[in-house]
C-alpha cells in the first residue's frame, strides 16, 4: 500500500491518459467531483487533532511566514504569469484560483517523503485552510481581471460545504473516538490518493479537446508558478534561519496548492476551461514534490 501511495502521480498520469484517450466514461462522473473533494478534506480532519495547532503556535514566526507567502507570492505569481503568456480569461482565472487556494493536502504526504516537519506540514495546511474562508474569495476579487466576474459569496459557500465542514467533522470525530479513527488511519492516505487520482482524470476528460489546443502553454505556466513557489518558500526559511526540516516544509507547502479546490470552484462557478490549470497543476505539483522527495530523502 506504501508503495502505491508513493506512485501517486504515476497513477494520476496513466489515469489521465486514459481519460484524454477515452473521455466519454470520465466525464459522466462530473457530479462526483465535489463529493470526492469532501471526501478527501473528511480525511485529512480524521488525522488532526488540537495538539496540531498547538505546535503551530510554537513557532509564530514561520507559521506566518509561510501563510504571508501562501497568500501573497502564489495569487500574484499566478496573476503576473497570466498576463506574460497573455492567457485568455477563462485560462487566467483558472490560474489565480489555485494561487488563491490553501495548501493541498498531499503537501504533507511529500513532506513526509521528504523527512520535513510533517506536525508544522498539517499545521499550516489546516491553518491555510481556514483563512481561505476568506482569502480566497477576497484575494480571487481583488487581483482577477475586472472583467471577470468573481462571485465572491457563493465562492465563500462553497468553500464552507467542501473544505471546512469536513475537515471540522473529521477534527471532531479524531477528539471522541480517536481509538476507532487510529483503526482505519492507515488507509486514509490512500482513499484520498483514489479520489485525487479520480478528480484529475474526471477534469482531463471534460477539457480533453481544450487541452490538446491548450496544453503547451498552460504547462508552462503551472510549471512556473509551481516553481516559484517551491522556490521561494525554502530560501525564505533558509533566510529567516531555520533549519533543513523546516525549510524543506515551507517549500512544500507554499508550492503545493490545493488544486483540487481550485477545480471545484471553477467548475461550480465558472466553466470547464477554468478548470484547467487546477487540472495541470495537480498532475504537475505532485510530480514535482514527488521528486523533490526522493532527492531530499536521499541527503542527511
Amino acid at each position: 500500500m506504501d508503495l502505491f501511495i508513493r506512485l501517486f502521480p504515476l497513477w494520476a498520469i496513466v489515469l489521465s491518459i486514459a481519460a484524454y484517450a477515452v473521455p466519454a466514461p470520465f466525464a459522466e462522473l462530473k457530479p462526483g467531483i465535489i463529493p470526492l473533494l469532501t471526501i478527501i478534506m473528511f480525511s485529512m480532519g480524521l488525522t488532526l487533532n488540537l495538539d496540531d495547532f498547538k505546535r503551530a503556535l510554537a513557532m509564530p514566526k514561520l507559521i506566518i511566514s509561510g501563510l504571508l507567502l501562501q497568500y501573497t507570492v502564489m495569487p500574484l505569481t499566478a496573476l503576473l504569469i497570466a498576463r506574460i503568456l497573455q492567457l485568455d480569461p477563462a485560462l487566467s482565472i483558472g490560474l489565480i484560483l489555485v494561487g488563491t487556494c490553501p495548501g493541498g493536502t498531499a503537501s504533507n504526504v511529500i513532506t513526509y517523503l521528504a523527512k520535513g516537519n510533517v506536525a508544522l506540514s498539517i499545521s499550516l495546511t489546516s491553518l491555510s485552510t481556514i483563512l481561505a474562508v476568506v482569502l480566497t474569495p477576497a484575494i480571487t476579487y481583488f487581483i482577477a481581471d475586472t472583467t471577470i466576474d468573481v462571485p465572491v459569496a457563493r465562492m465563500l459557500g462553497t468553500i464552507l460545504t467542501i473544505v471546512i465542514f469536513p475537515v471540522a467533522l473529521g477534527i471532531t470525530l479524531k477528539h471522541y473516538y480517536a481509538y476507532r479513527i487510529k483503526t482505519i488511519e492507515t488507509y486514509l492516505p490512500l482513499i484520498a490518493v483514489c479520489a485525487i487520482v479520480l478528480i484529475i482524470a474526471i477534469i482531463t476528460a471534460l477539457n480533453a479537446e481544450q487541452f490538446s489546443r491548450l496544453g503547451t502553454i498552460l504547462l508552462l505556466a503551472v510549471v512556473l508558478h509551481n516553481a516559484t513557489g517551491l522556490l521561494i518558500g525554502y530560501f525564505s526559511a533558509r533566510m529567516l534561519g531555520y533549519k533543513t526540516r523546516e525549510c524543506r516544509t515551507l517549500a512544500i507547502e507554499v508550492g503545493m496548492q490545493n488544486s483540487g479546490l481550485a477545480v471545484a470552484l471553477a467548475i461550480k462557478h465558472f466553466s470547464a476551461a477554468a478548470a484547467l490549470p487546477g487540472a495541470v497543476f495537480s498532475i504537475w505539483h505532485n510530480l514535482s514534490g514527488s521528486a523533490l522527495a526522493y532527492f531530499w530523502s536521499k541527503k542527511s
